[in-house]
This record gives structure tokens, sequence and C-alpha cells, in this order.
């Protein structure tokens, strides 16, 4: 069963909700674009997040009895590796329906609605803290690294993921959208200057630094991602994500064009046997509680 936050529920789920101190534009924008669409993600984008989970635990010694919190948990693909590897599983997702398949694919775990940079748990209480691509969605990404050191006991691991600049794959649906004349829509916003930063090794490891961490190591993950040209566009075409969002704000014509783009650009990328293949990067940082 998904858990809301207790009694200091109220304000916690105004913050899920993108409502409540400390909660940016960004935040409150990334509530809206991403409720509803968990099953959408499922079966689409969630298959290529999935890819640096292994690596993502290992980093934080993730192992048997280490009590594990898993930060923007998604559909729960972290968290059930994580208790597959016979660890005991806390897991918070921003969004109710990502939480209700994460609660699904991993019954015995504690999963709640909850977000970063407030989360309803005291300091030092899990050996192990991992967030998979979670900084990609919050408006704050040192609170953010700062309120994740201060739930992890101290010489626990923590461990994250982010996206990198775009390999020349994971740029396939920006270059549709480019070519059909789209661009992203002005009513979603970007990070705030000062709270944005280079997706580089070096600058994703002097925030873990700056929020605390010891023995920052930050290293970039490069992989092959086989799909099919529908399920990739079918994420798209479901408001998945800002690339999802920038191709649904347009009228039917425009979408339209963005797909004949998509298919003749997709073909660059197509195997023998007519799955995609694409390129991605990601940085995986991490550090000592």
């Amino acid at each position: 069963m998904v858990r809301q936050a207790a009694p200091e529920t109220v304000e916690l789920n105004r913050v899920a909700a993108g409502e409540g101190e400390g909660v940016t534009a960004f935040d409150a924008s990334e509530r809206r674009i991403w409720a509803g669409r968990a099953e959408a993600y499922a079966g689409s984008f969630a298959k290529l997040c999935a890819y640096p989970v292994p690596l993502l635990l290992d980093a934080a010694g993730v192992r048997s009895g280490v009590r594990v919190l898993d930060v923007g948990t998604g559909t729960g693909t972290a968290a059930r590796a994580a208790r597959e590897r016979g660890a005991e599983i806390t897991a918070v997702d921003a969004d109710p329906g990502m939480a209700a398949l994460a609660s699904a694919a991993v019954p015995d775990a504690d999963v709640r609605v909850a977000a970063l940079p407030g989360l309803p748990f005291a300091d030092d209480g899990f050996d192990a803290v991992v967030g998979n691509f979670v900084l990609n969605h919050v408006g704050r990404p040192r609170a953010a690294l700062t309120e994740l050191r201060r739930v992890a006991r101290p010489g626990a691991g923590v461990a994250l993921t982010i996206w990198a600049a775009p390999a020349a794959g994971q740029a396939l649906l920006g270059r549709a959208i480019e070519a059909a004349g789209a661009s992203r829509p002005g009513h979603l916003p970007v990070l705030a200057a000062e709270d944005d930063f280079a997706r580089t090794e070096e600058r994703l490891a002097r925030l873990a630094r700056e929020a605390g961490l010891s023995g920052v190591s930050c290293l970039t993950l490069e992989w092959d991602h086989r799909t099919t040209p529908d399920e990739w566009w079918g994420g798209a075409a479901a408001g998945v994500a800002t690339v999802g969002q920038t191709v649904v704000s347009r009228p039917p014509e425009g979408i339209a064009e963005i797909k004949r783009h998509y298919d003749a650009l997709s073909e660059e990328f197509t195997a023998p046997d007519g799955s995609l293949v694409l390129r991605h990067a990601a940085l995986l940082v991490s550090g000592t509680a």
C-alpha cells in the first residue's frame, strides 16, 4: 500500500502537488508534467532509465540487510533491484501514480508520496540512499543533495544518476522537434541560473562535495538503448517528460510534422532487425555521508 507521509502530511502533500514552502516554479511544473503519466512512462522511457540501476546500487553499497531509501523511485525499478539483494526498502516519489506502481513492484517496501527537498524522515535514518535520475526533476539540486545527505547515517553510501549532455541517439526526439520548427513551450520553466550547473563529471562531483558528501567520485556511463520506433515515439506522444510536453503542446498538424521528421531521422538509428539503437550517456555520482 502506498503511504502518504503522516501527520506532517498536509504540508508534504502540498509539496508533492507542487505547492508549499521551498517549491520552485520548476518543481511545480514537474508535478504537472508527470501527473497521470506513470503508465505511459512505464511503457516507454522507464526501460531506458533502468540501465544504470545495478551500478547505482553498487556505488551506494546496497546489499542484504541494508536500510535503503530510493528517492524519486518512479516505477520502482531501483527499489525492486535493491530488494532482490536483500535490502530493506523505503521509497518515495512526488507523483502518486508512480508511487502506486512502485508499491505494486515491491509489495513489502514502505512506499510514500513525498518530494525533495523536504523528505518525511529523521536525520541519519538510512544505510544507503539512491536516486536514479531524480536530480533531473528538482528545482534546487543543491538543496536536494543536502537533504539526501541529511537522511543518510554517517558512513552511508549516497549515489545518484543524472543525464549528461545528449549523445547522438539521446537527441533523436529533440532533433525531430527542431526540424519541425517547434520549441520548448514557454510555460515550461527552466532551472533558475543560480540552481543550474554544467552536466559534467567535475561539476556534479563538486555539487556533491558542497552538499557534505566525502570520498566523492563521478563517472560517465554510456550505453546503447534498444527499443522500437513506436515505443520510443509513444512516450513522447503521451506527453511524458519535457520532450513529450513539447510534442503535445503542438496542434495536430504540428504533431504530425514532428512525427514525419521523427520517422525520417529514425532511419539513422535503425538496426537490420528494425529496432532503434539509441546511444545514451549519464553521470553517476557517489560519496559517503
